[in-house]
């Protein structure tokens, strides 16, 4: 059975910094292409960011220079280090990978960014 379970959302005020993580079992993490997804309420989900298996890294325009993905094979972890935190960022932010595949969808962790 997959789980993709992530974590480390939470409030934070604009220009702030959260580290979410995705902790994954049931899958060939290590050969996985993984990302990071959001969706605004009445939004569809739109992929933030992805790493491959080899380390290659994608970021959507709105995001670069501000968050960063990174893993870790041995834990079979996904990290989203997220900096300079926007009012336009707060959302549920997803893990899955890349592409997502429906049934691997999880819960979710809200990031909100307000003063």
């Amino acid at each position: 059975q997959v789980q993709l379970v992530e974590s480390g959302g939470g409030l934070v005020q604009p220009g702030g910094s959260l580290r979410l993580s995705c902790a994954a079992s049931g899958i060939n993490f290590g050969f996985s292409a993984m990302a990071w997804y959001r969706q605004a309420p009445g939004k569809q989900r739109e992929l933030v960011a992805s790493i491959t298996s080899g380390h290659y890294t994608y970021y959507i325009d709105s995001v670069k220079g501000r968050f960063s993905i990174s893993r870790d094979n041995a834990k079979s972890t996904v990290y989203l280090q997220m900096n300079s935190l926007k009012p336009e960022d707060t959302t549920v932010y997803y893990c899955n990978t890349f592409p997502p595949i429906r049934e691997y969808w999880g819960q979710g962790t809200q990031v909100t960014v307000s003063s």
